[in-house]
């Protein structure tokens, strides 16, 4: 299946650069930036193409985390092929050990146009992940979901929980039952404001059992946090059903019996997905990676019947491309400030 791309053209048109000037794109300005959902989910479509053609590259991420595993950080590096930029994404959390409010989380994103040599931008790249990774859960859900799938679970009120059923209803309008189970008032109350922004006409059923939701869910998102009480196992998901994971919120049984595994990228699941490892320390083999089948070169569900279990790992490919979408409209709008950091 094939979205209209209405903003591949426009996002693969290169940034002018006159000088050696950096453009710092901070947190509000990025606020300020309004971004249709079907534009976010194209693009970032456009990226997995690209990747999958051979024009992109995406290596592995790197890693580090001390002993005791209160903080994590990662480092990224890719080029997009299609419009020509390199770039590299920094992301560091802190406080892994302690509660949602006492933990610090930083992320950036700098994008250099490989064509004249020169800088494009440095952003806070916690916007652009807030709406690439619910874009890619939106497609795997579009690829993978059963023919006729009519309801979602949602599990977790997070940041990536938010946006999570607005991108769903953008690839999947016919979804009539959309359901979340969260822990924090204050996030149901969140995911219940962003879906009715873009939705007006649509509303989330709260429910308080994940377990017994999942078993009529055809497609379950788990974005939550590790602290989630949630853990869905294989037996509480019916033939048919999709499972998707972001964060936390599904058991690792939940992998190692599904009837298929599609992942964004395995090396990067060996990676971040260490968590759904068996009692041997083993993570399940994927079957197929998302690229090719976004593509259509690789099946991503070959039954009706059969369980698909699609982890959704973050690709910088897909960082960079909304990043210089976002950059195009900054720059279109007189946004962010100028440093001359290499003067």
């Amino acid at each position: 299946m094939t979205m209209p791309d209405a903003s591949t053209t426009a996002a693969a048109e290169p940034i002018p650069r006159a000088d050696r000037h950096l453009r710092i794109l901070s947190t509000g300005d990025l606020a300020g930036i309004d971004i249709s959902l079907a534009d976010v989910v194209s693009t970032v479509e456009d990226a997995y193409r690209t990747l999958h053609a051979g024009e992109s590259d995406n290596p592995r991420k790197l890693t580090v985390k001390p002993r005791d595993g209160h903080s994590v950080a990662y480092a990224m590096l890719g080029r997009d092929g299609s419009r020509d930029v390199v770039a590299v994404k920094t992301s560091y959390k802190h406080g892994l050990d302690k509660g949602r409010e006492e933990q610090h989380y930083y992320t950036t994103l700098t994008l250099y146009d490989d064509v004249t040599g020169l800088p494009v931008a440095m952003m806070d790249c916690s916007r652009i992940g807030s709406l690439r990774t619910p874009a890619v859960s939106a497609l795997l859900a579009r690829e993978c979901a059963a023919p006729g799938a009519r309801s979602a679970l949602v599990i977790g009120t997070g940041t990536q929980g938010r946006l999570a059923l607005p991108f769903l209803l953008t690839t999947l309008p016919g979804l009539d039952r959309l359901m979340l189970f969260g822990t924090h008032p204050e996030g149901v109350t969140a995911v219940r404001e962003r879906l009715r922004a873009h939705f007006p006409d649509r509303d989330v059923e709260i429910v308080t059992d994940a377990g017994a939701a999942a078993s009529e869910a055809d497609i379950i998102v788990a974005t939550a946090g590790g602290h989630t009480p949630a853990a869905v196992g294989a037996d509480r998901l019916k033939p048919g059903s999709l499972s998707i994971l972001v964060g936390h919120g599904l058991a690792p049984s939940a992998l190692h019996r599904a009837d298929r595994v599609i992942a964004t990228s395995e090396a990067q699941m060996k990676v971040t997905g260490i968590d759904m490892a068996d009692a041997d320390g083993e993570l399940r083999a994927v079957d197929a990676e998302f690229p090719p089948v976004i593509t259509g070169d690789t099946a991503g569900r070959r039954t009706a019947t059969e369980r698909i279990f699609a982890y959704n790992s973050g690709l910088v490919v897909t960082d960079i491309a909304l990043g210089h979408r976002f950059a195009q409209l900054a720059l279109e709008q007189g946004l962010g400030t100028e440093v001359a950091l290499w003067r």
